[in-house]
């Protein structure tokens, strides 16, 4: 029906196919039921970062890519249960080519459990750190709930204060259907 995107989630895989190499190092920092994941994993990176705090979440995402995925590219994935508010030290600065984060309660589980706008704008500013030079953060937002509102509002507020020096900022909304997930871009100068 629309050639170029129906949905935030299309163009965002438009821009990470378009960015990513194979042999990057990336991060789903929110990987939820696995569903971006697995679409990161098809681009052959060396390193896939798929962090999730809900223990559930990251069960649904082993057995999804677990199904879809070779062995070698499942390989290439590892697994870390904790918050996406602190990564695992072995992930270095200016590393990684490309961040995720899929905002919001993870589907098909506790709309009460969500992304909080603290922990999320802590794990962003961290990110900043770790991305190469020509590297980005891909941010879906959901502010159809009441702290996806904030957290969206506080991310956007963020990334306006970035140095434009360094980071180049997009954000993308539909501007015709009401409260819309949104796809927020922080792309590092190369």
């Amino acid at each position: 029906m629309y050639p170029l995107f129906r949905s935030h989630l299309d163009l965002a895989h438009t821009y990470w196919k378009k960015l990513v190499q194979p042999g990057d190092i990336l991060i789903d920092a929110t990987c939820g039921n696995g569903h971006d994941t697995l679409t990161l994993a098809r681009l052959h990176p060396r390193l896939l970062y798929a962090i999730d705090i809900q223990p559930t979440a990251l069960e649904s995402a082993h057995k999804r890519l677990d199904q879809e995925l070779s062995s070698s590219l499942l390989s290439s994935i590892k697994f870390i249960e904790g918050s996406h508010a602190q990564f695992p030290p072995q992930i270095t600065p200016a590393s990684v080519k490309l961040l995720v984060y899929n905002l919001g309660y993870l589907p098909g589980g506790d709309k009460a459990t969500t992304t909080q706008s603290s922990t999320t704008l802590e794990s962003v500013a961290k990110a900043l750190e770790l991305v190469v030079p020509g590297g980005a953060i891909s941010i879906t937002c959901y502010p159809g709930h009441e702290e996806g509102a904030r957290e969206e509002a506080a991310l956007l507020s963020f990334a306006e204060q970035l140095d434009k020096q360094v980071w180049s900022c997009c954000h993308h909304r539909w501007i015709n259907r009401k409260q819309a997930p949104s796809l927020l871009l922080l792309q590092k100068d190369g």
